[in-house]
């Protein structure tokens, strides 16, 4: 990226960006880059074999795959041997946490610690696990900043803990969690710790090993890979009960031919992470980041309100409310820009956002909430645009609002 905070002339830009509104919704999922589908071709086309099988078709998926896991691997800093793919975000999450429960003998007995913020992939699973055997569940708050306080961990720790799941960062605001806290506090008390990382990986540093991790949760398409990937870090020795038993695949761990396609997009996705992470790419979304922040204070004066932690979030997404002014209504709109009021995955909800509604906050605060993620082709001139746009949008909301 040059310096102005424009894309640098060789970086490719993908197709689907072209002639359409400003795109500020890199959370909910980013454009594959075109790298990333170069590497994929060969695996669609003239790579077709089985990397199971014993023949000379299955030689250059077999080798393909390997480097894929390396790539991810290297991306996070584990052993390519504790990779093990799969087809979601949602399903690498329900692996972790019913896989790590499904293999004590008795289930039940046991309990699972998460937080009130988490994604809905982790808060449903234990929802299941609750239903299907009993399992304890106990949902740690956040306070105001957004993030668990690792105290009130170690006070709900019991003999009876097996997991703790607790997101690396948060999905709408992009807030970070004390991770390494977490995970220190979790393995002192003799739990495993598995943490979502989707929108924490290939976007901020981040290592298993110097994080004291069990298992972490990585998604191709939040990091400019296609939707359909993902991918699930196990410590070795961790004992988890598979979902999808059958043929062996994934240590054993996610039954079904691989899809190599797919795997070899995620692997140069994190090895292009990996890159843009050593060349300060996360300081450029930084510094557009908070030039978004000022342009909108600098012409809503008095009216712009940060969610979450100041600091300690995500170097890419600003989550803020315009007082006076619901979200919904300046995104419908404010036709300049594509960005959202929360997760995608309640975006047609008619509820209020539950996790601005776990933070102690005012209800006009919440109904408020815009969530702009900035992303790998963000420019300079997207971000002056966007703000003036949502500033005249909501300058003539509140004139219609004020009419009487």
């Amino acid at each position: 990226m040059t310096p102005d905070g424009v894309p640098r002339a060789d970086l490719p830009t993908p197709a689907g960006l072209a002639d359409g509104p400003i795109y500020l919704d890199y959370n909910a999922t980013t454009p594959v880059d075109p790298r990333v589908i170069e590497a994929m071709l060969p695996y669609l086309t003239t790579h077709f074999g089985n990397p199971s099988s014993g023949h000379h078709y299955a030689e250059q998926p077999r080798r393909a795959l390997a480097t894929a896991r390396r790539q991810v691997a290297c991306l996070i800093g584990a052993a390519p041997e504790e990779i093990v793919f799969t087809g979601s975000g949602s399903e690498a999450d329900s692996l972790a946490i019913h896989g790590a429960v499904a293999a004590h003998a008795r289930p039940s007995e046991v309990e699972v610690i998460t937080q009130v913020t988490e994604h809905p992939a982790v808060l449903e699973a234990c929802r299941a696990l609750h239903r299907r055997y009993g399992t304890t569940v106990t949902y740690l708050p956040v306070g105001q900043d957004g993030r668990v306080n690792p105290q009130d961990l170690a006070d709900a720790i019991t003999p009876r803990t097996a997991l703790v799941s607790i997101m690396a960062a948060n999905n709408e605001t992009g807030v970070l969690q004390p991770t390494d806290e977490l995970a220190r506090v979790s393995r002192q008390r003799g739990a495993l710790f598995h943490t979502d990382a989707a929108q924490a990986a290939g976007k901020i540093p981040f290592e298993v090993e110097r994080l004291g991790i069990d298992m972490l949760t990585v998604v191709g398409h939040k990091m400019y890979a296609p939707k359909g990937v993902a991918v699930l870090f196990v410590r070795s020795g961790v004992l988890l009960e598979p979902l999808v038993p059958g043929g062996g695949q994934e240590r054993g761990l996610r039954a079904g031919t691989e899809n190599v396609a797919l795997a070899v997009g995620l692997g140069a996705a994190a090895d292009l992470a990996r890159r843009e992470l050593a060349e300060d790419g996360p300081q450029r979304l930084q510094e557009l980041r908070d030039l978004l922040y000022r342009r909108l204070n600098d012409l809503l004066p008095g009216r712009v309100r940060l969610t979450g932690h100041p600091a300690r979030r995500l170097p890419g997404t600003l989550h803020v409310g315009i007082v006076g002014v619901r979200g919904d209504d300046l995104l419908a709109a404010t036709p300049a820009i594509a960005a959202s009021t929360g997760s995608a995955c309640h975006a047609h909800s008619q509820e209020h956002p539950p996790v601005l509604l776990a933070m102690p906050r005012d209800r006009g605060q919440a109904l408020s909430a815009l969530r702009l993620n900035l992303g790998r082709w963000t420019t300079r001139r997207d971000i002056e645009r966007a703000a003036e746009a949502i500033a005249m949008t909501a300058n003539r909301l509140l004139a219609v609002a004020a009419d009487p």
